[in-house]
């Protein structure tokens, strides 16, 4: 979730550090810092609360001119979003700056304050920073001091650290967080994802779990977690290519929505033979579609919704059970697994800790495991028995929206594969369903295009409190994913049900303030969906009718307004129904004046449980 970023160059390198750690801005942070060396090797460093314009200015009248720096972007775990938590931490002989969580700071903390130090801050990175000063005080050797250190910490981090009089030394340690190391000619970088090195350096060695990294201008030193020096490999980021601006969007949110129909081409451009109308995945599956089982699907947020509707596809297509569970409470559930079983799990940047330590649980009970990610070189891809990489490219704004409909789409193609394999599915009706998936794209334009109408349908929906999602089907984890967006960035309360359980509870919440929306594809539960439409309409409420125009025709009542979205098979409407739904949300959030793209407390990638 924060952003690390540390430089070894031939000019002033706390600027350079400030214009990475602006790539790194949609991970979501409160408060920012950067640390380097003055003239005569002391640590000099500037923190500041809220955006990097902030941290800039104090740059600006007061500049460091070292050569070597370290600089960070907070989102705050322990301690609230002041100064005095910001990153870097320093002493005089030590910098540090800390993505993660240290779990056993408490310990440690305890352990210096009974010797009477004194901490300066609430965080839980002061502790290593106390830790690595004081074993530079018995060794002197900055490398010593990191190999000492290291074993003591229990968490997930990524650390980045310089040292008083060492203006040709940079350490960094990853365990659980990421961090790539960035070649350059007599320049070396250090950086959470390869984005924030890319206007230096299209080379990166991407660290692995427990690797400790000792950077000078002459080179790159990698330790494994048993202090043995390892060969890490060399590859192009290629994050260069991806190099992302708001174009003539008012917000990186309305870009990102705006590029789906492209992304999602791309997508289904390298799962499918379009020449054959048939899914060609262009990866060797290490197992049988015929001899599964089940199947178990973990993620969190956004991700979640992308598995609840793949559920409905791998089960009706592929006639496979399938479980899905939230990150956060799979492993803890301990659930028991059979073996040889495939355990799929979704995340936009790979590197979210939940669904990473859901991974490895499955791993450990013998899981073939696949992932749906968006950075290929991921900590969770390089995980996995086998990746589907979703094609998104970088998505800037916190909340997902182009990610989420490359997940299903890959997720699609992944279920008709399943089909085809377990003839579950005839080749004329793959045919037939993949023509139909090939169509999205083009819906999706189609569905932009009412972006006016639901603009000022999304106005007059700013002005309520609370707001219900209903849907059924594949159309109900759509509504769980209106509700999260919503919520996210408008900060209005919503909830999400099955249509069909608005009887059974939430049916007491209907008045004439309520806005109501239903997601209702003219599908054979639409008549279902209308049922609880009128159950909405007896008491009162404001309902926001999603569908077709048929759907729409059919519904016979006086809605508050109806968003009318082109015919398509309904197996896939979640994908392009995902475009009204999205803009809703940002719309409201815009007409309530909401910082869009970096919403309050949270975070685009959130590497910490």
């Amino acid at each position: 979730m924060c952003g690390i970023v540390g430089i070894i160059s031939n000019e002033p390198a706390a600027a350079q550090a400030i214009e990475a750690l602006k790539r790194l801005e949609y991970r979501g942070y409160d408060s920012s810092g950067v640390a380097s060396l003055s003239s005569d090797g002391r640590i000099e460093r500037l923190r500041a609360e809220g955006k990097l314009k902030n941290l800039a200015a104090k740059l600006n009248a007061n500049p460091l001119f070292g050569h070597i720096a370290i600089g960070h972007t907070r989102w705050a775990t322990h301690g609230r979003p002041t100064e005095d938590n910001a990153h870097p931490h320093a002493t005089e002989r030590v910098a540090v700056v800390h993505n993660g969580i240290i779990e056993n700071f408490r310990e440690l903390r305890a352990e210096f304050e009974k010797d009477g130090v004194k901490f300066s801050s609430e965080t839980d990175t002061e502790a290593v920073l106390h830790l690595v000063d004081r074993a530079l005080q018995k060794s002197g050797d900055p490398t010593k001091a990191i190999a000492e250190v290291l074993p003591r910490l229990k968490g997930a981090f990524a650390l980045g650290f310089v040292f008083s009089g060492h203006d040709n030394l940079l350490i960094g340690a990853r365990q659980g967080a990421p961090l790539a190391v960035g070649h350059g000619e007599g320049e070396m970088y250090l950086g959470s994802d390869a984005l924030a090195l890319a206007p230096f350096t299209d080379t990166v060695t991407y660290l692995e779990e427990g690797d400790w990294v000792v950077l000078s201008r002459e080179g790159v030193t990698i330790h494994d977690r048993t202090n043995t020096i390892v060969k890490r490999a060399k590859q192009k980021s290629g994050a260069g290519a991806f190099l992302v601006d708001k174009g003539n969007h008012r917000h990186f949110m309305a870009k990102e929505i705006a590029e789906q129909p492209e992304v999602v081409g791309r997508t289904l451009a390298h799962y499918i033979d379009m020449n054959a109308g048939r899914v060609h995945l262009p990866v060797t599956l290490p197992f049988d579609w015929n001899k599964l089982t089940r199947i178990t699907i973990t993620a969190c947020g956004t991700a979640s919704y992308a598995g609840h509707v793949a559920k409905y596809w791998f089960e009706q297509i592929a006639r496979l059970p399938v479980e899905v569970d939230v990150a956060s409470e799979f492993r803890y559930r301990e659930a028991p697994l059979l073996d040889s079983g495939l355990a799929i799990f979704i995340s936009q940047s790979g590197e979210t800790a939940d669904t990473l330590a859901g991974l490895r649980y499955a791993k450990a009970q013998g899981q073939f495991i696949l992932s749906v990610v968006n950075v290929p070189t991921s900590s969770i891809a390089r995980e996995s028995d086998v990746v589907i990489p979703t094609l998104a490219g970088p998505e800037i704004g916190v909340a997902s929206t182009k990610a989420f409909t490359c997940q299903l789409t890959a997720l699609a193609c992944l279920a008709l594969a399943a089909g085809r394999a377990r003839g579950t599915l005839s080749e004329a009706d793959e045919q037939a369903l993949v023509s139909d998936l090939v169509a999205v794209p083009a819906l999706m334009v189609e569905a932009l295009k009412s972006e006016a109408h639901i603009e000022h349908v999304a106005h007059d929906m700013a002005k309520a409190k609370d707001v219900l999602y209903l849907g059924r089907g594949t159309s109900y984890p759509l509504a769980l994913e209106g509700a999260l967006k919503l919520k996210e960035i408008s900060y209005i309360h919503a909830e999400a049900y099955a249509a069909g359980e608005l009887k059974h509870g939430p049916i007491a919440l209907i008045d004439e303030d309520l806005p109501v929306i239903v997601i209702a594809p003219h599908d054979p539960l639409y008549e279902k969906t209308v049922s609880n439409m009128q159950e909405v309409a007896a008491r009162g409420g404001r309902i926001i009718l999603i569908s077709d125009r048929e759907g729409l025709h059919e519904a016979g009542l006086k809605t508050l307004a109806g968003i009318e979205l082109p015919k398509m098979n309904p197996r896939f409407a979640p994908i392009v129904y995902s475009v009204p739904v999205q803009l809703l949300a940002y719309h409201a959030a815009v007409a309530l004046g909401k910082d869009v793209d970096q919403p309050r407390n949270l975070a685009k990638s959130v590497t910490v449980e």
